[in-house]
């Protein structure tokens, strides 16, 4: 989509009672390249920028017309929730200072008298133009980022997790959030901010495992010029520059002890001191902190202090890992690729029904993030438009000695609710099967007959069919494949 700013394609709409005005204004704009639509009164220019199919860019409104005055104009177009980012430049011939004012405190873009001096109109159109540019790319960067840190999930888990979101975020009790690496501690963060009355001031996140121990401090609460050897001027802290918003712990438990006595300070009495100074700076921070330790294990040996613990677990949170969550998979799977797709210039790949089941079948111990990766890369490696079983990397956490060399009888490789049942007979009108389905059911069938032939013996059918052990184990979970079939 063009930007707004491209003259052949911005639109101007241009309201004045006194037909001159309008001629030479629209004039001066097509001839720099600008469309242009016309308007008498304030209610025809209403009806034009609230029909759907007449896009306008900027409005150009006069302040005296009949009956509805420009003013008046704007402040219903700043009520309407379609149109309240509309541009709008006011013109006046008989301009007053209250009129100004009020025109500026309704959003007016620009304001300037009569009679109107070319350059000085198409300078205010084209920086009007620009600005309105910029808004637009900056919602879409922040949508995008949005859509990015998105939770996603149906499980009984998640709409759990989500419940307990939208209960602790209004209020301003602190929150532990805590699970496994790869769950997704920081978007529950986010999400908390997001939802709270905080959501317009700063999120800081800071992984407290990535900072030294000898750093910690001054990263956390500043530090004054020449405090210590390095230190070349005065650094604004982490709780400094969340004031009035929310600081996010990521990694708590890799905190020493002394800087946890100093984040029990702030969290108390809501006062840090920079590192090298005496003075007191009061903070207005909300602290979420997560941790994959077990907290109270820590707390036992001596590890952290339990009136932090305590201070910052006012409202727990568990991120459930993904094999809690099974069923989500699918909805994660095909939102990360089509994220990954979008990102890199592809055309949006679906995945296989047959591979949804290989994943699901997967431990994950990597959680939500191994997921992700294993997706990204299978979008590369595939040279259609699904992504197959054939376009999954190996699974490095599978055991071969995990399972019995041939498969049990009556029963799947593993018993999982989830295993997908075999291709499934033609509903189409004409009783044929598709090409796709053709192709499983003969794969399947194939697959049935070689481990019969081969007493089920996994390793000398994957031998004989030309595949490895570990993509054997997935097409017979896919297929839902039990021994004595056939």
């Amino acid at each position: 989509m063009a930007e707004p700013t491209d003259r052949a394609q911005s639109t101007i709409l241009i309201v004045d009672d006194e037909k001159n005005i309008r001629r030479t204004l629209q004039m001066v704009l097509e001839g720099e390249g600008y469309a242009t639509l016309e308007a008498e009164t304030a209610e025809q220019a209403l009806a034009i920028l609230q029909a759907p199919k007449r896009p306008v860019d900027l409005a150009i409104f006069d302040v005296k017309l009949p009956a509805m005055s420009g003013l008046e104009a704007l402040d219903k177009l700043r009520n309407d929730k379609a149109l309240e980012s509309m541009p709008v430049i006011v013109i006046s011939g008989h301009a007053t200072v209250h009129d100004a004012v009020a025109a500026i405190k309704l959003g007016a873009a620009d304001f300037f008298e009569k009679p109107l001096a070319r350059e000085r109109v198409l300078v205010s159109v084209r920086n009007v133009l620009e600005r309105a540019a910029l808004r637009q790319r900056l919602s879409g960067l922040e949508a995008e980022a949005s859509k990015r840190y998105e939770m996603i999930g149906a499980s009984p888990p998640m709409r759990r997790l989500f419940s307990d979101i939208e209960k602790v975020a209004p209020t301003k009790a602190s929150v532990l959030i805590t699970g496994e690496s790869g769950t997704g501690k920081e978007l529950i963060s986010r999400a908390i901010h997001v939802l709270s009355p905080r959501k317009d001031a700063p999120f800081i996140k800071v992984n407290c495992a990535a900072i030294p121990r000898e750093l910690i401090e001054s990263e956390l609460f500043g530090h004054e010029k020449g405090s210590f050897t390095g230190a070349q001027a005065r650094k604004r802290g982490f709780f400094e520059q969340a004031h009035g918003g929310t600081l996010f712990l990521d990694e708590i438990g890799d905190m020493d002890l002394a800087a946890q006595a100093k984040v029990l300070r702030a969290l108390q009495q809501g006062e840090i001191s920079r590192v090298g100074s005496e003075h007191v700076i009061h903070v207005d921070v909300r602290v979420l902190a997560a941790t994959n330790k077990d907290l109270e294990a820590e707390v036992k040996v001596g590890r952290f202090r339990d009136d932090l613990f305590f201070r910052l677990a006012v409202f727990p949170i568990k991120s459930p890992p993904l094999r809690e969550r099974i069923e989500d998979i699918p909805l994660l799977a095909q939102a990360f690729l089509e994220t990954f797709c979008r990102e890199n210039g592809m055309k949006v790949k679906s995945i296989d029904e047959s591979t949804v089941a290989a994943l699901r079948a997967r431990k994950w111990p990597g959680n939500v993030r191994e997921l992700k990766n294993v997706v990204e890369r299978a979008a590369i490696l595939s040279s259609g438009d699904r992504i197959t079983i054939a376009d999954l990397p190996e699974d490095p956490h599978a055991n071969p000695f995990e399972e019995e060399e041939s498969v049990g009888a009556d029963e799947p490789l593993e018993a999982d609710e989830t295993t997908p049942s075999p291709p499934r007979a033609a509903t189409t009108g004409t009783d044929r099967l598709t090409l796709r389905e053709h192709r499983d059911r003969a794969e399947r069938q194939y697959i049935i007959d070689t481990l019969r032939e081969l007493e089920w013996n996994i390793s000398r059918a994957a031998i004989v069919l030309g595949v490895e052990r570990t993509n054997l184990h997935k097409k017979i979970r896919a297929y839902g494949i039990k021994r004595g079939e056939g």
